[in-house]
């Protein structure tokens, strides 16, 4: 290796290090912390402007943008806290019941929106139908929180590291549900049962709170009936075009970006240009700029360790460690991905992983591995990075938003706590998704 690409290696590989070390401490919001990084990158000649600009995956941050504003107008419906009463009902107000139904409410969500919006949206009702029912929040909320990163896991949008993969390889929304969807729903079938063992038995609550919760009037929740119609009709377009997007030659970005685009069309039709301007504004606030920025420096850190050589180098490494056999490298990926998403934000670490598989896929075609098989590493890493954030209360965007609504109401969050149970059945979840790759892929 020549002297500046030497250089070059030390560089990028210690931006990167320090990126991830201050975004871990938490003491400076992460997007700032990547944009520096990212700039170091450019300013310190690992990579040029032109370099760095075709680094950001725009497909990645155009799913994100399209389907952010998607749900920035659905929840003005009231759909979402009409869907929690419902499910409460459903459950005759008896508390495992709720934790059970808040939990397939949760899941479901998680896999066709992002898991932050969903808990976002899921807690408050949470709080209140707790509150109702005078039993402690805390098993329900962390339910949810384990629901939401299970049923991300199942789909090409519901989890940030699926956009991401599925946006580097090409696979598709379909191949997504097709592959991951049955894992999921084996998990969170599985997670129930020690969370009966560890939070069912001591939920219990009168029958005076019960008819309480089945007095609620779902149908209040409802604000806009005919802004949920108009919702529910561009959501459907969404869908059909992500399931039919392969065919169609079309980018799941375009299909998100195209449905936003159509339903702020449709919302702001009747107002005059000031009123819908100004309504444009406001959802255009909803979008997560923060995050969207975190990838974009993101991105860029990435791009400056590939293509100075690092990530080709620790791919040969885990290969030489696995001594090449495809069956140890896809658990160790599995097994590597889930620890460490449960200790650091699974985001950036996929970003890093992502290109190191890509250097492993010709090895293993060349050897003999079929292209079904070879696909199955991509797979391990969605399953581990998606249910290691189960693993601890910083192991997802989503716990940490739920620990904060829940602190701001007087319900407990503590990081040993939450550690002691969910880092258990992390470990559960990742066996039986073990079981899942070495059966399907290995």
């Amino acid at each position: 290796m020549s002297e500046t690409g030497g250089s070059h290696l030390l560089l990028a590989t210690s931006i990167l290090l320090v990126t991830y070390a201050v975004i871990i401490s938490e003491r400076f919001n992460r997007a700032i912390v990547a944009l520096i990084g990212a700039s170091l990158v450019i300013g310190l000649g690992v990579l040029s402007q032109e370099e760095a600009i075709r680094g950001i995956d725009f497909n990645t941050l155009g799913l994100l943008v399209g389907m952010m504003v998607l749900v920035g107008i659905t929840k003005e419906s009231g759909v979402f806290q009409f869907l929690a009463i419902r499910a409460a009902k459903f459950a005759r107000g008896k508390p495992w019941g709720i934790l059970v139904m808040l939990s397939i409410v949760t899941a479901i969500l998680s896999a066709f929106l992002d898991n932050v919006t969903t808990v976002l949206l899921v807690a408050p009702v949470t709080l209140l139908i707790a509150d109702e029912l005078k039993i402690n929040p805390y098993p329900l909320l962390f339910a949810e929180i384990n629901a939401s990163n299970t049923g991300g896991t199942a789909t090409l949008i519901g989890d940030p590291p699926n956009i991401m993969i599925g946006s580097a390889t090409g696979l598709t929304f379909n191949e997504f549900a097709i592959n991951l969807s049955p894992v999921a729903l084996m998990v969170f079938g599985a997670t129930l049962i020690p969370l009966w063992w560890i939070y069912g038995k001591t939920l219990t609550a009168s029958p005076e709170a019960q008819n309480r919760i089945m007095a609620f009037d779902e149908y209040q929740a409802i604000r806009d009936v005919f802004l949920l119609k108009q919702c529910l009709a561009v959501f459907g377009l969404v869908i059909i075009g992500f399931i039919f997007a392969h065919p169609l030659h079309l980018e799941p970005a375009t299909i998100a970006l195209g449905g936003a685009a159509l339903l702020l069309l449709l919302v702001t039709f009747p107002l005059d240009p000031e009123k819908a301007g100004h309504k444009v504004h406001l959802l255009f606030g909803q979008v997560e700029w923060i995050t969207i920025f975190f990838f974009c420096g993101l991105f860029i850190i990435v791009a400056g360790v590939e293509h100075a050589g690092l990530l080709k180098k620790l791919a040969d490494w885990t290969l030489a460690l696995t001594s090449g056999d495809f069956t140890v490298t896809l658990l160790a990926i599995l097994w590597v991905s889930a620890v460490l998403s449960a200790i650091v934000d699974n985001i950036p670490f996929v970003a890093t992983m992502i290109p190191m598989i890509k250097d492993m896929l010709p090895i293993f075609e060349q050897s003999g591995v079929s292209a079904d098989q070879v696909v199955g590493l991509w797979w391990a890493l969605s399953l581990g990075a998606c249910l290691g954030g189960n693993g601890s209360l910083i192991g997802a965007s989503a716990n940490l938003i739920v620990a904060g609504i829940a602190e701001r109401n007087g319900v407990p969050f503590r990081f040993m706590a939450f550690l002691r149970v969910a880092f258990p059945l992390m470990i559960l979840q990742v066996l039986i998704a073990s079981v899942y790759v070495w059966w399907r892929y290995a």
